[in-house]
């Protein structure tokens, strides 16, 4: 029998628009696909990206390139996987599954953004000390103060002194300045609406999102709704970036499969083009 997962946010405030979206849901039969590969990241803060380590492609973001530049090719991820699930940069643990693909649609109307996620949910983790979800999904917005925002998208707000790190204390991720919207569905029927900031925190409702999801044999489909109003970032005519982690198999912390920095066009060429509505 198919489970079905539904959540709202957590800003009470916004159930009306929850109801509102769930009636105005664009038909996604209709809506472009873009697929994105994500995968585990191991031990690699921004930090380790950013040359305090042995990564080849430091020299390539001081120059202005992005992260999916120098890592996806015609679509598919041109990773040394093998070493990401080494003890080198993976010292706790690698997943079986390193890499999978994840469908991609969305789509905008005059007051929201929808952004929907398609994916199958890899077993074999290492982690599995989130007991109350099975699958989290997490879409992240960053702003155009975050350093690097636009090279390495979500990757921004992880660094070496996050919790879980080899070097981690107890921060959360964060980022040095600016901040990202993040909007994370749960599949125990909770979802988290709010955002990354440079006081090292977070706090939720503040996107005025709502996130609800679906499984439907071993396929998981999750749709966020994110208002527009008054929202400098996510506005027509722009190419916005975002990041995609999805966290497996009862995995939590930083034992989740990510992607790279990539754009949705509001009206604008991206990586995912958003369709009108």
């Amino acid at each position: 029998m198919n489970k079905h997962f539904v959540s709202l946010a957590v800003a009470g405030a916004f159930m009306a628009l929850g109801s509102q979206a769930a009636i105005a849901a664009p038909d996604w039969a209709k809506v472009g696909k873009s697929t994105i590969h994500v995968f585990h990241p191991g031990a690699t803060p921004m930090e380790w990206v950013q040359g305090k380590g042995e990564h080849s492609g430091a020299s390539g973001l001081k120059k202005g390139e992005t992260c999916a530049g120098c890592h996806v090719e015609d679509g598919k991820l041109s990773l040394d996987t093998k070493r990401l699930g080494s003890k080198e940069l993976e010292p706790k643990g690698a997943p079986k599954t390193l890499t999978y693909p994840v469908t991609v649609q969305a789509a905008y109307d005059a007051s929201n953004l929808y952004v929907r996620l398609t994916f199958k949910a890899p077993a074999g983790g290492f982690d599995h000390s989130d007991k109350d979800n099975e699958v989290k999904a997490t879409v992240m917005f960053p702003n155009d103060k975050v350093p690097l925002a636009d090279q390495a998208g979500c990757w921004s707000a992880c660094h070496e002194d996050v919790k879980g790190m080899p070097k981690g204390k107890d921060k959360t991720k964060h980022v040095a300045a600016g901040a990202m919207d993040l909007m994370q569905w749960k599949s125990s029927g909770k979802s988290v609406d709010g955002f990354v900031a440079d006081k090292r925190n977070m706090e939720g409702g503040k996107a005025g999102a709502t996130a609800e999801g679906a499984k439907a044999g071993d396929t998981y489909t999750v749709t966020f709704t994110r208002k527009l109003a008054g929202n400098a970032v996510l506005a027509p005519g722009k190419a916005v970036p975002f990041g995609i982690a999805i966290h497996a198999d009862n995995a939590a912390g930083r034992f989740h499969h990510v992607s790279f920095g990539h754009t949705i066009g509001l009206g604008a060429d991206g990586d995912v083009k958003a369709a009108k509505q």
